[in-house]
């Protein structure tokens, strides 16, 4: 039997992580303000990190890195942001039934971006897998 790819694994925990963060952070946003609530987790976020860097003897020096790195990160910082920021302030208007499945939507923009600009190629698995989910998606929203 073949092994599972570590990437496999990781994006599975990943998903299964996402998951709870929609739980969690749902309770989290009852009674405070989103944006204060992502304040926090932006915290704890950081602090775990540091701390799984230090286990791991990873932390390297921030002039090492080139400027093509730096902005990609930088980017990547401002959108996973405010798409915290958007996630949260949907969880507290709506329903996580709701949100959670518009939410996912990102794989679908994900697939589209990797196409666009990094030269990927969808296959009809992948054409089929967006129309899936897309339709999935909407379903859910469904009364």
């Amino acid at each position: 039997m073949k092994a599972v790819p570590a990437w496999a694994l990781f994006a599975l925990g990943s998903a299964f992580f996402a998951g709870l963060t929609a739980l969690f952070g749902k309770l989290g946003v009852a009674n405070i303000p989103s944006n204060f609530a992502t304040f926090i987790r932006t915290l704890i976020i950081l602090a775990l990190t540091a701390g799984i860097l230090s286990l791991r003897g990873e932390w390297q020096r921030f002039s090492n890195l080139s400027l093509l790195t730096w902005t990609f990160l930088i980017l990547s910082g401002i959108a996973t942001g405010l798409s915290w920021l958007c996630y949260y302030r949907a969880l507290q208007l709506g329903p996580l039934a709701g949100v959670a499945p518009l939410d996912k939507l990102s794989v679908v923009f994900a697939l589209i971006f990797g196409v666009l600009f990094l030269g990927e190629r969808l296959s009809w698995h992948g054409l089929a897998g967006i129309g899936l989910i897309v339709s999935g998606s909407l379903v859910l929203l469904m009364p």
